[in-house]
């Protein structure tokens, strides 16, 4: 089976392949209903995955404007907190979630985004234990039993991760966010081939969306097959979304000129066969 090709091109690349797992395990926690519909985030705001440069500024500045009047309220804290990370700013995230936390302690939502800060900021013991506060073990969110995966996956427990990984598709079988989740676990450990496999079968059901397509592309782009990768990127996007994917995904896998790495270590490994 396909295997990254070295110990440190493995880690290095990877950095980025645990943030895109996390980022997507994660983003479950809170439903949209739950950011968009209540307290004092408009019904009209926009998905943050869905915003561009400009949007997502705009909207920063808004959501903290309200923070400042009322650090207590749980749906914009929760908002806040997603738009600063989306755009890397994980240690003011998680002050204002370490805030929003103390005047909503039993808040569920609240905790799995105080759960998700933690993580982002690499707090991963904590962002397990709050993961675990929120969660109900008589009705157990799948979203939840997802994330736990990708903390255990983040501590380098794959066997943990991927038992916590089919227990939310035992709760929510063929989600997509899940399954894709499962394949970054074996992107993790290099076993690319494993991991290509649930990936596509998460690209494939009907509700995948763009984050899941990317770490399809991701994991193809791994195993050297670029213009392939690129293809997936550019899917179902803007031009200016797509220009953006593949911009990332090329510098993620130009680390250590890893694109040359890998397509000659697929070369030698065909000639070696032959």
């Amino acid at each position: 089976m396909p295997r990254l090709a070295t110990t440190s091109l493995k880690t290095r690349l990877l950095q980025g392949a645990v943030v895109a797992l996390v980022g997507l395990t994660l983003a479950g926690c809170t439903t949209t209903k739950d950011k968009m519909t209540t307290g004092s985030i408009p019904a009209s705001a926009k998905p943050v995955e869905t915003m561009d440069v400009n949007e997502m500024r705009s909207a920063t500045e808004r959501a903290g404007q309200i923070y400042e009047k009322n650090p207590r309220d749980p749906t914009n804290g929760v908002y806040y907190a997603s738009l600063l990370r989306s755009a890397g700013r994980d240690a003011q995230a998680l002050a204002v979630m370490q805030q929003v936390a103390i005047s909503n302690p039993s808040d569920r939502n609240v905790l799995a985004a105080y759960g998700k800060a933690q993580a982002a900021a690499g707090q991963l013991q904590q962002a397990l234990d709050t993961i675990s506060r929120a969660q109900t073990p008589d009705r157990p969110d799948w979203k939840l039993v997802s994330a736990q995966g990708a903390i255990l996956d983040q501590m380098g427990k794959a066997s943990e991760a991927r038992a916590r990984y089919r227990d939310a598709l035992d709760i929510m079988p063929n989600e997509p966010s899940v399954l894709s989740n499962l394949g970054m676990s074996y992107v993790l450990t290099g076993d690319l081939r494993t991991a290509e496999t649930y990936m596509r079968q998460a690209a494939g059901q009907p509700s995948a969306d763009s984050r899941v397509r990317q770490n399809l592309a991701l994991v193809v782009g791994l195993q050297g097959r670029f213009p392939e990768a690129e293809q997936i990127a550019r899917r179902e996007l803007s031009p200016q979304q797509a220009d953006a994917n593949v911009a990332y995904l090329r510098s993620m896998l130009s680390q250590q000129n890893s694109w040359q790495k890998l397509a000659s270590k697929d070369s030698q490994t065909a000639n070696n066969t032959n």
